[in-house]
């Protein structure tokens, strides 16, 4: 086992492979995949008549263009020179795969909150995706380069020096740090804490009894699930029969106190979701399940895993069950998951993993912040984003590679300014295929 100093010392010796001023530098190669054919082949395995609604939702703006490009961005990185110094990545850490959610205690924490990407790799990838977003929401809601820079500096420089506070606690510190919601409401002021205090009241609200009541009706054949196709349609017959098979499968992937647990719900109906940006057209399922009474619902959703848009340009994980390569990248970087996280293999050999449809979750509405809330959302991102790579990777290595200088930071921001007018390109690319009838989109859906 190396010592701290050791590991220290392989942090600085980063720094004469891949400079910390090197990572400003954005130019795209003259081998760049045409954005338009990597979200092509991406969308091939995907339901057919889904996809529309994915480039639909896409050419909504430059940042939900962004959102639902992480294959795009994926390849830009991958062209990067790498530090080396490896965490379990959230592969997608943009700013609205952020928010709050309940731990299993029914406290409000603030983490990460999307894993579909989840895989070993650079800690500079997250931080880069996460800066670039920054950059691209600031510039998207009107703001000068100058504030851009400074929004994408300051969640950058949030995750350094919380990555350099953690590098000096113990192991178990680390492990049960987190980012209770109640601390949100002292970063900011004014009209903008009260915004603030109505979405984490909002998210309180999310529950499945909530769901219950918006996406259930009762009639004279009993409760189910309400149609309103294309974006929630009941799945068939033959498809409830196929969904009692695979929950056994499913069942054995929770700890024993869970499966008890699960064994006191019976299921009452099922349901295809279209859920947000980037994975629009992968399958995706509601359960309605019923406990005590017809007043006592459990709403999960079961989400198709792909393989990671990072795979081809890292190491493969691990797991070879896609379903359980989200689970344990989840597990493993936030700091209380879901208690009904779970994997299991459905019809065609497909891979897929459960969670909980709505547990007091809430996110961001980026697109209306004023620069000021922005930023200091940024710099919560950043702080979260440091706390989940500290559990997985050597944040003893990383702190010494980033150092007590802003080198890295502003080299960050540079790199988030460059790629918001590489994503603004793209996303024309996009609306001009839209409008060339190239790309077939569904707006407003």
């Amino acid at each position: 086992m190396t010592t701290p100093s050791e590991r220290a010392e392989r942090g600085r010796a980063a720094r004469k492979r891949v400079p910390r001023s090197s990572h400003g530098r954005w130019i795209p190669s003259s081998q760049r995949p045409d954005p338009l054919a990597v979200l092509e082949r991406e969308s091939a395995d995907r339901i057919t008549e889904l996809v529309p609604i994915r480039y639909g939702r896409m050419a909504v703006s430059p940042f939900a263009f962004l959102r639902g490009a992480a294959a795009v961005m994926a390849a830009d990185l991958a062209a990067t020179r790498s530090t080396g110094l490896t965490v379990q990545l959230c592969g997608d850490a943009h700013l609205l795969n952020f928010g709050v959610y309940a731990s299993p205690e029914r406290t409000l924490l603030f983490d990460v909150n999307d894993f579909d990407e989840t895989l070993p790799g650079p800690f500079e990838w997250d931080v880069k995706r996460l800066a670039a977003s920054v950059a691209v929401a600031a510039l998207q809601n009107g703001t000068t380069k100058s504030k851009a820079h400074r929004a994408a500096l300051v969640a950058t420089e949030a995750y350094r020096t919380a990555i350099r506070r953690l590098a000096g606690l113990g192991e178990l510190d680390v492990w049960y740090a987190r980012i209770a919601a109640d601390e949100l409401a002292s970063l900011v002021r004014g009209a903008d804490r009260t915004r603030l205090e109505g979405r984490l009241a909002q998210a309180r609200r999310r529950t499945s009894l909530q769901a219950f009541g918006k996406l259930t009706v009762k009639d004279g054949t009993g409760r189910h699930i309400v149609d309103d196709p294309p974006l929630l349609e009941r799945v068939t017959e033959l498809d409830r029969v196929g969904v009692g098979k695979i929950f056994s499968d499913y069942r054995s992937s929770l700890a024993e106190e869970r499966r008890i647990l699960l064994d006191r719900f019976r299921f009452v109906d099922a349901a295809r979701k279209v859920v947000g940006v980037g994975s629009v057209g992968t399958r995706c399922f509601i359960l309605l399940l019923e406990g005590r009474d017809d007043g006592d619902p459990l709403f999960l959703q079961i989400k198709e895993a792909g393989h990671s848009v990072l795979e081809q340009y890292l190491t493969p994980s691990a797991f070879t069950h896609q379903g359980r390569r989200v689970v344990s990248g989840q597990r493993l970087t936030q700091a209380a998951s879901d208690i009904f996280l779970g994997w299991m293999t459905g019809p065609e050999q497909r891979h897929f993993y459960w969670r909980q449809l709505r547990d007091m979750k809430g996110s961001a509405e980026v697109e209306s912040m004023s620069p000021a809330l922005l930023r200091d959302y940024a710099r919560l991102c950043g702080r979260a984003l440091a706390r989940a790579h500290a559990r997985s990777g050597d944040r003893i290595a990383i702190a010494a590679y980033l150092g007590s200088s802003d080198v890295f930071d502003r080299a960050v921001a540079d790199f988030a300014l460059r790629y918001a007018a590489q994503n603004a390109d793209d996303y024309a690319a996009l609306s001009a295929g839209i409008a060339a009838g190239v790309v077939t989109a569904a707006p407003g859906v």
